[in-house]
């Protein structure tokens, strides 16, 4: 079962997001490579011969009130995504190409080495920051297209800083993003890490389809200019924004604060340090 909160999205609502800021849907490609249903990852899967991300573990997890473990990536490498591909401790990998030059090939190449170090078992879902929306919804939109069209299971949205930032989001997404579609087997995780996002953060939250709302702590600390007190705050505004609305709430940690981030009520996490997932396992009972 999916939980109550699940609110489709109506269609007319998509559309006029698409048309007020210029979206389109991705076309295909002349050599059909966007011919798999995204987030299905079959490029990745018949390029490497390896298990295929099991996307939709992510969204049943997050459906039945599980918290999710994913790290950061290392070095961006096949060699690396091996090794993240290794650890079975792991619900999902972030990667980020939110700055720089948005080179999916080198996304591709580190998902492939996730499949090829995960044996057997299924490869852990790839999720995916992109650059912010302020950047340009149709910038956004194509960023999107791409990344779902190579496989990844989630898509970051950083710097998000109001509503209208949030349903640009839900809108680049797509028909299968989970809750709006209760069907659907992809995520979208909007970050909260600037003043103007705390400043407006029911409202992003509130926007329906949204599926995780990250509270940033490193932004948001520069955004108080190093005043931890006010950044304390900042966090626990965004979480209980996410307790009123339903919407999962996540946010970085290690060692010494995953458990106590977990008995505050956030449910998705992403460490550095590999050492914190199974602490972090066993606070939530999934140890």
């Amino acid at each position: 079962m999916f939980p109550s909160r699940s609110r489709i999205v109506p269609p007319t609502l998509i559309l006029a997001l698409a048309l007020a800021f210029g979206c389109s849907a991705p076309e295909q490609s002349a050599d059909g490579a966007s011919d798999a249903a995204p987030g299905s990852s079959d490029a990745v899967s018949e390029a490497s011969g390896a298990p295929a991300p099991d996307a939709a573990s992510l969204v049943q997890l997050l459906a039945d009130g599980q918290v999710l473990f994913g790290i950061f990536p290392g070095p961006s490498t096949r060699e690396q995504g091996a090794l993240m591909g290794q650890n079975r401790d792991l619900d999902f990998v972030f990667y980020s190409l939110e700055s720089g030059p948005f080179d999916i090939m080198s996304t591709r190449v580190y998902m492939e080495g996730i499949a090829e170090g995960s044996g057997t078992d299924a490869a852990h879902p790839l999720v995916l920051r992109v650059p912010p929306i302020r950047s340009g919804a149709e910038q956004a939109a194509a960023n999107v297209a791409e990344a779902l069209d190579a496989g990844v299971a989630a898509i970051v949205f950083p710097h998000v800083e109001s509503a209208e930032d949030a349903a640009v989001a839900v809108s680049v997404m797509g028909a299968e993003l989970w809750p709006g579609n209760p069907d659907g087997t992809l995520l979208g995780f909007l970050i909260v890490e600037d003043r103007s996002g705390v400043e407006q953060v029911d409202e992003i939250v509130a926007t329906p389809g949204v599926s995780v709302v990250f509270a940033g702590p490193g932004d948001l600390r520069r955004a108080y200019e190093g005043d931890m007190e006010a950044v304390e705050g900042a966090i626990q505004e965004v979480l209980a924004a996410c307790r009123r609305h339903g919407v999962p709430c996540g946010i970085t940690a290690g060692v010494d604060d995953i458990a106590e981030r977990i008995a505050q009520g956030f449910r998705v996490f992403i460490v550095s340090d590999a050492a914190a997932v199974p602490v972090g396992r066993v606070a939530a009972g999934r140890g």
